[in-house]
């Protein structure tokens, strides 16, 4: 069987997750590999016709192709990223078409999902045959069992592969009439706001810019948009974590995002992040500048922020993009106050461009942050977790943003909670306390809150 592995670490041969696709190599001499490393040489695939060719020629030659990638912000890395978008724009599907697909990613397992939900959907797209992924922890070939475990997926997949198994797709080709907003201005009552608003987008685009123009026109007072297109972004995230020790960028002093992130964007009260769709994602070019925030490592350079999103394209039918922004800027503990999209009637995308604005104006001004959903929660202490432990060693800026901010909020920490708790559970283990207990369990529960009302009736 040909086996050909697209590479999505900038790292390239020295990633961590190409070891898991190393030691498939290894283990199954049979088999013939070929690696295409799309992120690291991702400017050559542009540059070079001839180049990008001979990665479609190992496509064309494959049996099974396997993703292999790193996580980056909650997708795959922005060097992939485009590569994928280049495989549409050279109009290649048909190299892909019938082939059988897996993934194998590394991670600390935050928000992997959405990253093989994308990949998963793209193999879709593309019209292979996607069968299954294997998301691994980056320290899981390392520990007892973990080499068995991605064996007995390579067995999986190439039993299905020789089996000729037919999967189900999981995801439509997604259809859209790509009509541009037309509105270019709001005549309403305009919006006035002490706090600093800006809409940050990746490039000019007809639909976009109009639906930015309307925007801006809610308001009295001009507000600023930057385009990422006008700023120099040298490249993407080296995943080299020169940023771990004390959040310095490879790139400092070499290209003007960090200055633009830290003048522009962190000065900020509300940001408006504006795109358009490219495949099941935003442009390549947002991707790279999301990867390249990680500078800032894992502390939540946002918080605080009132955050909303205007895209260009059929978001309703792409809840996986929504999904990994939303994630994203929960984490950060900022307010996401609104998707909006050109996928509908004018008029309609109207009325959501300035309530839009309303809502952004409100929620700034009254400081109001949603209570935080499972996204971020369960995300900050998996990072808690990893970083107090081994990961404190690469990571100091974070460790030292957590002890300061109150991220390690272990329970186990609070002596007298702990020690309240262990003796309630003691008590309430005797038999005829334990069966009041339960017999009065409504009653029990709402106990706690009966204060307030006793204190309104006051």
């Amino acid at each position: 069987m040909i086996i050909t592995c697209i590479c999505g670490s900038p790292k390239g041969a020295k990633s961590v997750t190409m070891q898991y696709a190393n030691y498939l190599q290894l283990k199954y001499p049979n088999h013939s590999f070929e690696f295409i490393h799309a992120a690291q040489y991702i400017e050559r695939y542009e540059r070079n016709p001839e180049y990008f060719e001979e990665a479609i020629e190992k496509i064309n030659r494959a049996d099974l192709v396997i993703w292999v990638f790193p996580l980056y912000i909650l997708n795959v890395h922005g060097g992939l990223k485009r590569f994928i978008e280049l495989l549409f724009e050279r109009k290649k599907e048909r190299a892909f078409d019938g082939k059988y697909a897996a993934a194998i990613s590394t991670s600390i397992n935050f928000y992997d999902n959405t990253a093989h939900n994308y990949i998963n959907a793209i193999s879709d797209d593309l019209g292979m045959k996607y069968i299954d992924y294997f998301s691994a922890h980056m320290d899981l070939l390392n520990k007892k069992g973990g080499d068995k475990s991605l064996l007995k997926f390579a067995d999986y997949i190439f039993d299905c592969v020789l089996s000729e198994l037919v999967p189900a797709k999981r995801y439509e080709k997604i259809s859209w009439d790509n009509k541009a907003f037309q509105h270019k201005t709001n005549t309403g009552e305009k919006i006035t706001s002490s706090k600093k608003i800006t809409v940050i987008a990746d490039s000019h685009d007809t639909g976009l810019d109009n639906m930015i123009s309307f925007f801006k026109d809610s308001f009295a007072e001009e507000i600023n948009v930057s385009y990422l297109s006008d700023i120099s972004i040298k490249g993407g995230c080296r995943g080299c974590l020169k940023c771990g020790p004390q959040n310095n960028c490879f790139y400092d002093k070499k290209d003007q995002f960090r200055q633009f992130f830290d003048n522009i964007i962190k000065s900020c009260d509300m940001i408006v992040f504006a795109g358009k769709v490219a495949d099941r994602y935003l442009s390549a070019a947002w991707k790279t500048a999301f990867d390249r925030l990680f500078y800032n490592t894992h502390q939540r350079t946002f918080e605080g922020k009132q955050i909303g999103f205007l895209i260009s394209g059929p978001l309703k039918k792409l809840p996986d993009l929504k999904e990994i922004l939303a994630s994203y800027f929960e984490f950060q503990n900022s307010n996401i106050v609104d998707f909006i999209s050109d996928d509908g009637i004018d008029k309609e995308v109207a009325d959501n461009l300035y309530g839009l604005a309303k809502r952004l104006v409100y929620c700034a001004e009254n400081n109001y942050i949603k209570p935080s959903t499972f996204r971020a929660i369960a995300g900050m202490k998996i990072f808690r977790d990893e970083i107090y432990g081994g990961l404190k060693i690469i990571f100091r800026a974070d460790h030292r943003n957590y002890r300061k901010t109150g991220v390690y909020d272990f329970p186990q920490k609070n002596i007298i909670k702990t020690l309240l708790f262990r003796l309630a559970y003691l008590v309430t283990s005797i038999g005829f306390i334990q069966k009041k207990m339960i017999g009065n369990m409504p009653d029990f529960m709402v106990k706690p809150y009966k204060h307030h009302f006793a204190e309104e009736k006051k």
